[in-house]
């Protein structure tokens, strides 16, 4: 039986120079769409999920345009509601070697955050639900954002199904004070938690030591560490820890590690990858959507962990926000055959 899985969130049109091009050379843009929870749920329909996603779109060509690029995927768009006047866009420069990649946002007055909590059939939405994905992101996105996030968290938690929160904290989108105010209290209602060392700090205020990701040092220590606390100020059932080693815009490395009840007891550090960045964007969104199938679908949470870290190895190779690998794929890669030779 397929498991079923909403995410809540902002899909928005994405415009990004072609190749590495810089925003002030560029003439023209590369057009697609992504958006946090968007991102997790193309790929849960691609590993063969049924996976729902929530959010409001206007009713002319563009936002017709994003609910059928999420059909194309396989995404269940019944409970995307149709009104507002816009849709979010994002800029995106991809950055190369020493240069860092650039993303400018104009996204204000969106569609997405007029949503009004009576216009979601809530037990609709979770009826024969199995899990709820949602993101830091969306709560930033202002004040009925976050009334409708924690409404969802309410419902989904009255029906016993599991919620995931990604942190992934926007520091263009509000300050550390503002986001700890919101996402503090609403980690009451979270099983699974996922960061970074950056997400961790800024959304709640805990720190992983001996680490400076922007010199590419990383103490292993120090994140098992920030996982036990995590998990024991918190009590959610499991913290993921996303490890990323930035040598440069064109290369990193990649791990993560994992702190839960059933196999990982003690912090658990996958498989690390050296990746040669083709798009980064997403990469975390492929994560936690890897986490999530992982840790519905996998014999244990060791497993669900490298297939994470494995799929979203994969995105980061990828133009564009969605992770458009196979299962089949991302267990290879868990096996070992990151090769990257041609398959005839």
């Amino acid at each position: 039986m397929s498991h079923k899985v909403v995410t809540l969130g902002e899909i928005m049109l994405r415009l990004s120079t072609p190749g590495y091009e810089r925003f002030v050379q560029s003439q023209k843009f590369d057009v697609t769409y992504g958006g946090g929870e968007a991102n997790v749920a193309v790929s849960l329909a691609n590993y063969g999920l049924e996976s729902y996603f929530i959010s409001k779109l206007p009713k002319h060509e563009i936002g017709q345009s994003a609910v059928n690029h999420l059909k194309r995927f396989g995404v269940k768009t019944d409970y995307i509601i149709r009104g507002g006047e816009r849709v979010g866009i994002y800029f995106l420069e991809t950055g190369a070697s020493q240069r860092a990649s650039k993303v400018i946002y104009d996204r204000n007055n969106s569609a997405v955050r007029t949503i009004m909590q009576d216009e979601l059939d809530w037990d609709n939405i979770f009826q024969d639900c199995t899990w709820f994905h949602w993101t830091g992101i969306t709560p930033a996105l202002g004040k009925s954002s976050q009334e409708l996030i924690k409404k969802a968290c309410d419902i989904a938690k009255q029906k016993g199904v599991k919620i995931s929160c990604d942190l992934n904290f926007r520091k263009k989108m509000w300050t550390e004070k503002e986001a700890q105010s919101v996402m503090i209290p609403l980690m009451e209602y979270i099983n699974v938690c996922i960061a970074n060392e950056e997400d961790a700090e800024k959304s709640l205020g805990m720190k992983a030591e001996n680490t400076s990701i922007s010199k590419a040092e990383l103490d292993e220590s120090g994140y098992f560490k920030l996982a036990e606390s995590l998990k024991k100020k918190f009590s959610f059932d499991a913290v993921a820890i996303t490890l990323r080693e930035s040598f440069s815009a064109s290369r990193n490395g990649w791990s993560a590690l994992l702190l839960d009840d059933a196999d990982c007891k003690k912090p658990y550090r996958s498989k690390r990858y050296d990746i040669q960045i083709v798009d980064r964007v997403g990469g975390g969104d492929a994560f936690a959507s890897g986490l999530i199938y992982g840790l519905l679908s996998k014999s244990s949470s060791k497993q669900a962990l490298e297939f994470a870290v494995a799929a979203s190895c994969l995105k980061q190779t990828i133009p564009g926000d969605f992770n458009l690998v196979s299962c089949d794929e991302v267990d290879k890669l868990t096996l070992g055959d990151g090769s990257g030779r041609v398959e005839r």
